[in-house]
């Protein structure tokens, strides 16, 4: 569906959810497969604009930065904004100067649709509702049945 003669990926039809993004050759552990574009804006703004889809607010094209900044895909995005999440990703996003650069984990294989990790933050307490709004379909082995960061990984010590 989308891509360049040269880029290592595409964009079609997911198993996981809507449209995902998969390698059109091996990529190697390590390597850096895209960026993730689109319009730099302040949390206020990103506020202001949700939902992105009103019939689907909790699906949106946001990237968090550390400084509070956040990149709003649906805005001047990319692919990138197509990979899909996993409890078990094959990539990782790498913060660089503001800058968010997807990666992989481990050796991915042509064909393979690529996956990060969300961990997504709520302002809401944590309930059983709160993780169903933000339910994983990834069918890793070990998925934790969200999207949602959980106490452990915003501490630090999810053994990643």
């Amino acid at each position: 569906m989308t891509s360049s003669p040269d880029a290592p990926i595409w964009v079609h039809a997911s198993a996981l959810h809507g449209k995902g993004v998969f390698a059109t050759r091996h990529i190697a552990a390590g390597e850096t497969v895209i960026e993730y574009m689109g319009e730099v804006i302040t949390m206020a703004e990103a506020i202001a604009r949700h939902p992105h889809d009103v019939a689907n607010p909790d699906h949106t094209f946001y990237f968090h930065l550390d400084d509070g900044r956040v990149i709003d895909a649906l805005n001047g995005g990319n692919a990138s904004k197509w990979i899909n999440h996993s409890c078990r990703p094959n990539c990782v996003p790498d913060e660089v100067n503001g800058r968010i650069f997807i990666q992989t984990r481990r050796n991915v294989f042509q064909g393979e649709e690529l996956t990060f990790d969300y961990g997504l933050f709520s302002d809401e307490p944590m309930s059983e509702t709160l993780k169903a709004r933000y339910a994983c379909r990834c069918g890793a082995k070990k998925c934790r049945g969200t999207m949602l960061a959980l106490r452990e990984m915003a501490a630090g010590v999810d053994g990643r």
